[in-house]
């Protein structure tokens, strides 16, 4: 009997870490179908036909995807529905991020800064459209998080940091991570018993396109820095775990596979900053002008 085929819908998928997992489970026995956003179609299409996996095993589909514009968000989702049609969406990965300054205005009119809308307003925003198949498919919704949420001691700080044009002399990175997993908090309440979700970091991983925005690469010779393969297992083993911590609070998987305790994102479980951070989808197409 076959093996049915898991479908992995993804972010971030096309270079470092995302396109290294992809490249890695394509080497699997377990077919799997992906669906794949990128903001350049044709050059990442040409990228995965170069790794010469199985086409009569996995099935890869692109679909083009600017995460600073979320209006081809909204038609990605639409795109992924009707490619998954009656089947499930095992996995939705989460993996896009950018380490961009807030110097700049926001993108399209908005009163955003880029990093933060490509790091949190535009993914959970894609969870906010794909949330009924989600749920239907009781699928795993894996967040890839940072170590950087813990630069962020002083929350009240936050919504000047990610506006655009702040010029904010402390890191917009950490605070767009930090609110990404006040997202991830917020759908796990909102999902509970439905869908599990994880946050993982992959750990410290020079060389990803990452910082191709920032004046400040990862040098490669840290002491705890990781291979991309390596931060690439650190992903995957969120999405095999199943020994999930009593406390559903707890879902920060760590690269070196281990449970970070609460006290280290302590400050990331206040509800109240949750739902702040976590608009609803009207309000999200209302604010940011997106056609209905």
């Amino acid at each position: 009997m076959a093996t049915i085929a898991k479908t992995i819908v993804a972010t971030g998928a096309s270079s470092g870490l995302g396109f290294e997992l992809v490249k890695q489970l394509l080497t699997q026995t377990q077919p799997y179908k992906f669906i794949l956003g990128a903001r350049d179609v044709d050059t990442t299409q040409a990228a995965f036909d170069g790794l010469k996996y199985d086409g009569s095993k996995h099935s890869l589909t692109i679909f083009p995807l600017e995460l600073s514009n979320l209006e081809t968000v909204k038609t990605f989702s639409q795109q992924t529905l009707d490619k998954v049609g009656q089947d499930k969406i095992d996995y939705l990965l989460l993996n896009a991020a950018i380490a961009k300054n807030a110097n700049e205005p926001g993108p399209h009119g908005s009163k955003w800064s880029e990093s933060y809308i490509v790091n949190h307003l535009s993914q959970h925003y894609l969870i906010h459209l794909l949330r009924e198949k989600l749920e239907a498919s009781r699928s795993r919704i894996v967040v890839v998080s940072s170590g950087a949420i813990r630069g962020v001691e002083d929350t009240s700080l936050l919504e000047n940091d990610v506006k655009g044009a702040s010029k904010t002399e402390r890191s917009v990175y950490s605070a767009t991570k930090f609110i990404q997993l006040l997202g991830a908090h917020w759908w796990r309440r909102q999902l509970q018993g439905k869908c599990q979700v994880v946050a993982v970091s992959p750990g410290l991983i020079p060389g990803t396109g990452l910082s191709r925005t920032s004046a400040m690469p990862i040098p490669a010779n840290l002491p705890d820095a990781k291979s991309i393969p390596e931060g690439a297992q650190s992903l995957f083993r969120a999405f095999t775990r199943e020994d999930f911590p009593e406390d559903p609070d707890q879902i920060f998987l760590t690269s070196w596979g281990e449970w970070w305790p609460k006290d280290i994102f302590k400050l990331s479980l206040d509800k109240d900053l949750q739902n702040k951070w976590c608009p609803s989808k009207d309000v999200i197409e209302k604010e940011e002008g997106i056609i209905g």
